[in-house]
């Protein structure tokens, strides 16, 4: 006995002295020599019969296109994935999985600025046209008898039987050149003139009856619509022909854009780089125009049924009623401006029937409060309100849309029946409406998010992605189009992002575990629940020098938060014999995103740094706070007109949870990120002093006015609308706060969080007076770091401020 635990230390000793030492400079290395590069952008050939993915196992420059052919036969079985020559990549049929017809038997498609026709079955190749101007977006007609495709600015349509060519629209840029205006004292003078000269009087007549004798004779052509200064955009053609929507946008003219200066540059001089504009600036006024091709009209669609167009927002009342009491105690007699002034929106669609009969269209309101999806009739310009999301926060979740896009929506088989994602419940879900009856139905509930969605294509089912299983998890489903029990169709604990193939009979999935990078299976798509097939992996990706170390499966725990509420977060534990009570609280970037999860990180680096943290008997812990992605509504707008607020105790509540569970030493805990990371970093050291010693705030965020206007103006409103949320949510305005070791680095050519940001705050810890902090700038760098020597750099001095610091 005593012998066999002696070789079973033996064998323990060996173990760890062959497990190789991470170092910094080791986990920063470029990661396709060091982690290699994972599969990426899979999509299959028409036939179903291969599978086409970007790869580089080669270590190259750059991925290269790669295929696995699968052969035929009840059970076909993947060939080993082979480099695509330079041929056949040209004449691949791509984009994939666009441009069908109803059938799904032929498939239009753009190569090379020209457009192709292709016969799905056979593979046989139409050109359809040549020429030196770009043709794009292609599509069937309703009738599937022409290719509608733009060309320039303008649709056109190509007959497929007789090849004729006719042009849709006549938009032209700039401004009609009889339009410019006359003056007062010109339009009197040119009203006058035929009353003293019979002679003009005449010729003016006979010229007017020359010009209607040859606008008679002249073929039909499609009406001239003068941009002006605006961006056409979406435009398109009812399936019936008669009518073209379309949107036109522009840009404010007073919308001041910022400058981002670049020093190192291969010219020697100080070169600007034309950057953003800043929240609260003036942004694109858009107006959705429908052109009725028999009537040759064209008109704007009215607004005024849209239900609640004209509510104002609900934070608005906090400061209405300030300004009551001011105009009290001043006894101020100025009224207040109660004109009625509808909402700027965006216009989105429209979205047909396959039949052509019903028109919906997704209108979204610029300050990002509601969503209303309603039915277009295009002969009457009227709206039907079908219905309609508001968030007194903002409106988001999977599948829901942006002000760009109408999101997830279509028509179901009966093609009188609309399916859509709404947060209606609190959970991104799916939900239809019968045009006909106006019955809604919801298809999908539960605390979970559908986070992918679309139709079979014979309609009678949706494949769907979902986190039900765990937040943490990402399965694919099928369910009926009329809803029901869901079939789970991937198998593996992580992510499963699915690809399907175009006769929905196969599955190409990208797979990932916490400690496995992203690679590339196969697997036959079950006909009924009871029967599974194990996925086949086609690509291994890492090198070998990445397996040999054993990667950490981080331990998914959840954390209770000061209000009941569960945080998900990751959890790095030491060894107890080298546990040393110190402990390092990772904050995530972009706000909206997940980390506390089951697959492979983007965030890889950090995952990597953890691991050498966790090697020195560091504790690791990376949380999804408040304002994270994955777990609903109440969670994703949890910080609405507060960053820094409940984002951060989660991070508070978090650092006692160690203390309390993990047997963290209180006094040695830090905190780092980068991005919306960095900013909840300084939020911790200036606002919270004593729960972290030390922080390393990365490009970070110190004053959300100076940041971009979609991303802060959904959750902090307009800073001179809602200056309240901008004051209390800044770094900047709580910098006297500073008490521990704050490391601050910034990219100089950050064309998202400027170094602006960084340098503010820089002359704001000077004129305090704070010496406990220090600032690295990289001068050749953006928002994400790109060189190995910038994240060596960086990280070295994230170790270091730690390891001397906690």
């Amino acid at each position: 006995m005593k012998y066999l635990r002696y070789l079973l230390l033996l064998t323990t000793v060996a173990t760890f002295a062959q497990k190789p030492t991470l170092t910094v400079e080791t986990i920063m290395q470029d990661p396709k020599n060091w982690v290699g590069t994972s599969p990426s952008s899979p999509f299959w050939s028409d036939d179903s019969k291969t599978l086409y993915f970007s790869w580089n196992p080669d270590k190259a420059t750059s991925d290269s296109l790669y295929k696995v052919t699968f052969s035929t036969g009840k059970t076909p079985a993947p060939a080993k994935p082979v480099k695509v020559s330079p041929t056949e990549r040209r004449a691949l049929t791509t984009p994939p999985n666009f441009g069908f017809n109803r059938a799904r038997t032929q498939r239009l498609f753009e190569r090379q600025d020209d457009l192709f026709l292709v016969d799905v079955k056979t593979n046989a190749i139409r050109q359809l046209t040549n020429t030196t101007e770009a043709e794009s977006s292609p599509v069937f007609s309703g009738d599937e008898r022409q290719a509608i495709f733009r060309r320039g600015s303008n649709l056109f349509s190509l007959d497929l039987q007789t090849s004729l060519l006719t042009q849709l629209t006549d938009f032209k840029p700039g401004k009609k050149k009889d339009d410019a205006k006359l003056t007062d004292n010109e339009k009197y003078l040119k009203a006058d003139q035929p009353r003293l000269s019979t002679v003009l009087t005449e010729r003016k007549a006979k010229k007017e009856e020359a010009e209607r004798i040859e606008k008679a004779d002249k073929p039909q052509r499609p009406k001239e619509v003068y941009l002006d200064d605006r961006t056409l955009q979406s435009p398109q053609r009812s399936p019936d022909g008669r009518f073209i929507t379309y949107r036109l946008s522009k840009n404010p003219t007073n919308a001041k854009t910022t400058i981002v200066p670049s020093y190192v540059t291969e010219s020697g001089y100080t070169e600007p780089i034309t950057g953003r504009t800043k929240v609260g600036s003036p942004v694109a006024a858009s107006e959705f125009f429908v052109y009725d091709i028999t009537r040759d009209t064209i008109r704007t669609v009215s607004l005024r049924t849209v239900p609640g167009i004209y509510d104002k927002p609900a934070f608005l009342t906090e400061y209405q009623k300030k300004a009551k009491a001011d105009s009290a105690k001043t006894r101020s007699t100025a009224k207040a401006d109660t004109a009625k002034k509808n909402r700027p929106v965006v216009i989105n669609g429209p979205v047909w029937s396959d039949d052509g009969k019903f028109c919906v269209v997704v209108l979204r309101s610029q300050d990002n409060k509601d969503r209303w999806i309603m039915q277009l009739n295009l002969d009457s310009l009227s709206l039907t309100p079908l219905d309609r999301q508001h968030d007194d926060a903002w409106i988001g979740g999977p599948g829901i849309g942006s002000a760009n896009s109408a999101g997830n929506l279509g028509f179901l088989a009966d093609d009188h029946t609309i399916w859509f994602q709404s947060e209606a419940d609190g959970y991104s879900h799916i939900y239809t409406l019968d045009l006909l009856t106006k019955q809604r139905k919801q298809l999908t509930s539960g605390q979970f998010e559908v986070q992918q969605a679309f139709l079979s294509k014979d309609k009678s089912q949706f494949f769907l992605q979902t986190n039900e299983v765990h937040p943490g998890e990402q399965h694919f489903y099928r369910m009926a189009a009329a809803g029901g029990p869901r079939t789970r169709l991937t198998t593996q604990t992580g992510a499963n992002d699915v690809t399907l193939s175009p006769d929905e009979t196969r599955m190409a999935i990208r797979y990932s575990s916490t400690n496995q990078p992203w690679e590339l299976y196969s697997v036959q798509l079950p006909v009924t629940s009871k029967q599974t097939s194990l996925p086949v992996k086609l690509t291994d990706s890492p090198t070998e020098a990445f397996k040999k170390y054993p990667w950490r499966e981080p331990t998914l725990v959840t954390i209770p938060a000061r209000d009941k509420q569960a945080i998900y977060a990751r959890l790095y534990k030491p060894d107890p014999t080298i546990r040393n009570g110190k402990s390092v609280v990772f904050v995530h970037g972009a706000g909206y995103l997940q980390n506390a999860h089951k697959w492979w990180s983007q965030y890889f680096r950090e995952y990597m740094f953890h691991n050498l943290l966790t090697d020195a008997g560091y504790t690791v812990l990376d949380i999804d706070y408040r304002g994270s992605a994955g777990y609903g509504r109440d969670w994703r707008t949890g910080i609405y007109r507060f960053m820094g607020g409940k984002d951060l105790t989660d991070h508070v509540d978090a650092a006692r949870w160690l203390v309390q569970t993990q047997g963290v030493d209180s006094s040695r805990i830090g905190v780092y990120g980068g991005s919306y990371g960095g900013f909840i970093t300084l939020m911790a050291m200036f606002t919270t002093p004593g729960v972290f010693k030390a922080g390393a705030a990365l490009r970070p965020v110190t004053d959300w006015a100076a940041y971009n206007h979609p991303y802060s103006a959904n959750i902090l409103n307009e800073p001179q609308a809602d200056s309240l949320s901008y004051r209390k949510s800044s770094p900047i305005y709580f910098a006297e706060g500073l008490r521990g070791h704050l490391l601050i680095c910034h990219g100089l050519i950050d064309t998202n969080v400027h170094a602006q940001d960084a340098l503010r705050l820089s002359q704001r810890l000077i004129e305090l007076k704070k010496e406990n902090w220090e600032l690295a700038l990289y001068p050749l760098e953006d928002h994400g770091f790109v060189e190995p020597t910038s994240w060596m750099d960086e990280y070295k001095r994230i170790l270091k401020l730690f390891n001397e610091r906690l």
